[in-house]
């Protein structure tokens, strides 16, 4: 694997490399090819003002810096390293490749190279969690491993410290794989069903992004499968390993959960109480984790995890109680499947706050749990309306109504929140969809909110 990688460095020496997007998960990888004699061109959307003082830095390292709205004007790079979030046939990207520009990812380079075991999880929900259920259970065992994709760090800059005795592990999103050409050892789909339809053609392209995490395993490769989901139950057949099903509903599943207990090929793994994080959905991502790691680790490492693992940050995460009034804030929430099962959490009156950036996904769903667990609704963002649309059905269907608010300004919604909760209440902030018309990401618009009622 050394050769791999010094063929890589010799590869990128003196050659013109661009890279797309400034973010800090880009930031070690600019580095990493100048460092190592790559003449290295950077683009953003964002201004110079704007990035700050990750501009100095690299414009005193001797990279150039293509920013602003033209940002993607004039690649000129042998080589391109695209954001995930950009699709491969951009226009910008497709004159790159018409110039004769290699076009690849920091992800994919990293397949190519890393010597260590990885271990990838994808999924429309559950995928922070189950990743780091994964890596917590492989740490606790003793194991050497690495935290990346979405979460963690960005792991090629790391890839020469890395021995082949040692684990990766990966949440990957259908943006890093849809042009994927390498799986992982393990591949962990925890579920599927309609998300970023802005950023896929249709559902279909979304679907098949998914399956590069196993299409291109051979015999000795693992898939980690939800049977209770109707398409990732669909790739059972068309896996190339080993199978590892989970199930609440088919007693039939390699890992099956009774209502009590997780068993694993009929023997008790792990008893549900003994798991700190709350929801049905956290059973799923301890199944799905557990057909992970069942052959890596020894079995009690499992209730280890279970009893001491409080969560990821941004899923369903207690702020602070005030008045006696809990605040939470779950801004991972990106999608109306994980705003239900968050809500499906908590048996107390809900004043929840959600919105964001419309994916073209189905809202349909939303309005149920909605009506069942919440007492005032406010809302915020390009989805408000069709979040409405999909609760006033409901309210039609069931003759019931509660208060709804729309609000532009976060402060204000928080604000709202205060004034609707009573002692005992809960107060939410749950995207159900992704939040970027506002924020770069999730944590940014939960790092906000959590400020916020933290000044209450």
């Amino acid at each position: 694997m050394t050769d791999k990688i010094n063929a890589f460095k010799n590869n990128i020496k003196d050659k013109k490399v661009s890279v797309i997007g400034i973010g800090v998960s880009n930031r070690p990888l600019i580095h990493f090819l100048a460092e190592n004699g790559a003449v290295v061109t950077a683009h953003d959307k964002k201004t110079e003002q704007e990035l700050g003082d990750a501009a100095q830095e690299l414009k005193q390292k001797g990279i150039r810096l293509v920013l602003g709205e033209d940002y993607l004007n004039g690649i000129d790079g042998e080589i391109v390293f695209k954001t995930p979030g950009l699709r491969f046939d951009h226009p910008a990207l497709t004159r790159a490749r018409q110039n004769g520009a290699h076009i690849t990812s920091e992800m994919e380079v990293f397949f190519e190279l890393c010597p260590a075991s990885i271990i990838a999880v994808t999924g429309s929900d559950g995928k922070t969690t189950t990743t780091t259920l994964i890596y917590k259970m492989l740490s606790e065992a003793g194991l050497k491993t690495y935290l990346g994709g979405n979460i963690g760090m960005p792991l090629l800059s790391r890839v020469e410290e890395m021995k082949e005795s040692d684990y990766v592990v990966l949440e990957l999103s259908s943006f890093q794989l849809h042009t994927m050409k390498t799986s992982p050892l393990v591949a962990v789909v925890t579920n599927i069903t309609p998300n970023h339809l802005d950023y896929h053609k249709d559902y279909a392209e979304y679907i098949d992004a998914k399956k590069n995490i196993l299409s291109f395993q051979n015999q000795e490769g693992t898939a980690v499968l939800n049977l209770d989901n109707e398409v990732t139950a669909g790739l059972v057949k068309e896996a190339k390993g080993r199978v590892m099903t989970f199930s609440k509903k088919h007693v039939s599943a390699d890992i099956y959960f009774d209502g009590t207990d997780i068993f694993v090929s009929g023997k008790k793994v792990l008893a549900a109480r003994d798991i700190q994080i709350p929801g049905q959905h956290n059973v799923e991502n301890y199944m799905a984790a557990i057909g992970a790691v069942y052959t890596l680790v020894p079995e009690e490492v499992i209730p280890i995890v279970a009893k001491t693992f409080g969560g990821v940050e941004h899923r369903i995460e207690l702020v602070r109680e005030l008045g006696g009034v809990k605040y939470y804030n779950s801004s991972i929430d990106s999608s109306p499947n994980r705003t239900k099962n968050t809500l499906n959490v908590f048996s107390q009156p809900v004043v929840l706050i959600a919105g964001g950036k419309d994916k073209g996904i189905p809202y349909d769903e939303v309005g149920k749990p909605i009506l069942d667990h919440v007492k005032t609704l406010i809302l915020i963002g390009a989805t408000s309306q069709v979040i409405y649309s999909a609760v006033k059905a409901e309210m039609d269907r069931q003759n019931k109504k509660i208060p709804v608010f729309f609000e532009t300004d976060y402060e204000a919604a928080v604000r709202r929140a205060k004034d609707a909760a009573a002692p005992g209440d809960v107060v939410l902030l749950s995207n159900a969809s992704t939040s970027f018309d506002m924020f770069r990401n999730f944590e940014e618009r939960g790092n906000l909110f959590k400020e916020l009622v933290n000044r209450l």
